[in-house]
């Protein structure tokens, strides 16, 4: 009798075991998306997605996409309203511009401060990288990818491609989005990041 409900008690802890997946992810940035996503109190998925998420889908890290770029402030910026996917119009403004060597070709990207963001706490010195390039539409998302930057000391930035995510759009019809600007379509495929979500 004791050795079965030692028996009972180790099926109920494998089987425990096996329900909680491990977090799946090559990098710290990926297994934290991850946990975010499988989180119902944050994930942007539909709870049906959810229901079967195992893992995002990322391009594999590749440190070719780790670039220093120029940075150059663009300190006269009018601030305008950018587009989303719906109704919606935050206020932006250009904070500068990046010019940075991937793969040969010489590139350049503009940055954003989020007007409205800024006054939140641990915000303020945040700033928005939103991107098309050769990839959107096939292997990543159709709308282009976002990374996140903060405001740099001095001349140059790292930006981490395989740190580009989508935006919430991408999983679910209820939020809005910004839209990546024309002037930010590079062409190139940036391998690096996450990719496409299939549902």
């Amino acid at each position: 009798m004791k050795n079965l409900a030692l028996f009972l008690l180790l099926i109920t802890s494998v089987s425990c075991a096996q329900k909680k997946q491990r977090i799946q992810g090559e990098t710290e940035f990926q297994k934290e998306m991850n946990a975010q996503f499988k989180d119902a109190t944050e994930s942007p998925l539909t709870e049906k997605d959810r229901k079967h998420f195992t893992g995002l889908d990322f391009f594999k890290f590749d440190s070719t996409f780790v670039v220093t770029a120029n940075f150059k402030r663009t300190p006269n910026e009018k601030s305008f309203k950018m587009k989303t996917t719906t109704d919606r119009r935050p206020e932006y403004v250009k904070y500068g511009e990046l010019s940075f060597t991937l793969n040969g070709k010489d590139l350049k990207l503009d940055i954003f401060q989020n007007k409205g963001l800024i006054e939140k706490e641990g915000y303020e010195d945040y700033l928005f990288l939103p991107f098309l390039d050769e990839t959107s539409g096939e292997e990543s998302y159709g709308g282009g990818r976002y990374v996140d930057a903060r405001i740099p000391v001095g001349d140059t930035m790292i930006v981490d491609f395989n740190q580009a995510y989508n935006p919430y759009c991408a999983y679910s019809e209820r939020y809005s989005c910004p839209i990546v600007p024309r002037q930010n379509y590079l062409r190139v495929k940036i391998e690096a990041g996450v990719k496409a979500f299939k549902k």
